[in-house]
């Protein structure tokens, strides 16, 4: 596997180019060796500006054409989102030669997206079609907390429906295998009910006893460490607290919010289930501090920890 890490600069009006041009700045220069920002220099140029940072980024830089770059700086643009979807389908088709060995994405602008014609609830589903892969999940890291989703950017409505015994079996399983690729022995795996009390045996609907429970049952009849159904009120205190090193969560909001909550700048989402690997920091574009040289860059360095992590952990992905 490559050492290589490829940032993709994220959408050209946020906040991307100015945390990615950050970590870099950040690094020695043998880590900056192994860098790679897929981007566009004009506006790496404009953000190295803006930072009045001394450094020449173009050595570092797979530079791609964007109309008109740089462009104005928080500013919703069809181009800007166009440009976005080519920084990360090049890195992916990289990863896929081996030229690199994990993307690092900065944030997108899911509407500027959608108004360039490419049809994405986000990266993750993006990054499922370029690679032709039937399932994804969105797991987010932190020191003392980690939580992958059965379900993400959906309907409640929806989420409750994709709450099915063999989509909750496939989201443990790959939560187990990622945990053991990144060190964990045997993971601890906790799973969180649906239900306000995991349907209080009925009282409050059925899904967790009909369709969680016998996931859990099936996780550990093949050999992994899983708990639950266990009521979403108490079970990411626990995980907090080291009872569990992982919990799966139903839907968006039930993991994002717990996990939103203790490590708001340091959580590192990673899409597990890929034949890529692909981390990336948990905020948005950012439009409305872009351009001002005030972007925190914290979440990007911990993507790239992570990333770097995952690329020491070797070609077994979960």
């Amino acid at each position: 596997m490559s050492d290589i890490i490829g940032i993709t600069m994220g959408d050209p009006c946020g906040v991307g180019p100015e945390i990615s041009l950050r970590a870099l700045v950040g690094m020695s220069p043998e880590e900056r060796e192994t860098i790679r920002i897929y981007g566009n220099l004009p506006t790496l140029e404009a953000a190295r500006s803006v930072l009045d940072l001394d450094i020449d980024p173009a050595p570092y830089v797979v530079d791609l054409p964007v109309e008109g770059a740089p462009l104005p700086w928080g500013q919703l643009s069809p181009v800007a989102g166009d440009a976005a979807f080519r920084f990360i389908e090049k890195a992916v088709r990289d990863a896929e030669a081996g030229v690199i060995g994990c993307i690092v994405t900065a944030p997108i602008n899911k509407e500027a997206l959608n108004l360039a014609g490419h049809h994405y609830d986000g990266h993750t589903g993006m990054l499922r079609s370029l690679t032709g892969s039937t399932a994804a999940y969105m797991l987010l890291a932190s020191e003392r907390l980690k939580v992958i989703h059965v379900s993400t950017h959906v309907s409640l409505q929806e989420a409750i429906r994709r709450s099915t015994t063999e989509r909750v079996l496939a989201t443990i399983r790959a939560g187990d295998q990622h945990l053991k690729r990144i060190g964990y022995a045997a993971p601890r795996i906790a799973v969180a009910g649906l239900n306000p009390h995991c349907g209080e045996n009925g009282l409050f609907g059925t899904e967790d006893d009909d369709q969680i429970a016998p996931a859990v049952k099936a996780a550990r009849a093949e050999g992994i460490d899983a708990y639950g159904p266990i009521s979403a009120d108490t079970v990411f205190y626990r995980a907090y607290s080291g009872a569990f090193d992982l919990v799966v969560a139903q839907y968006h909001d039930q993991g994002h919010i717990p996990i939103k909550l203790v490590a708001f700048d340091t959580a590192v989402n990673v899409s597990v289930g890929l034949p890529i690997d692909r981390t990336s920091v948990d905020h948005g574009t950012a439009f409305d501090i872009a351009g001002k040289g005030i972007a925190n860059h914290g979440n990007m360095n911990s993507a790239i920890a992570y990333a770097r992590q995952l690329v020491a952990g070797g070609a077994k992905r979960g």
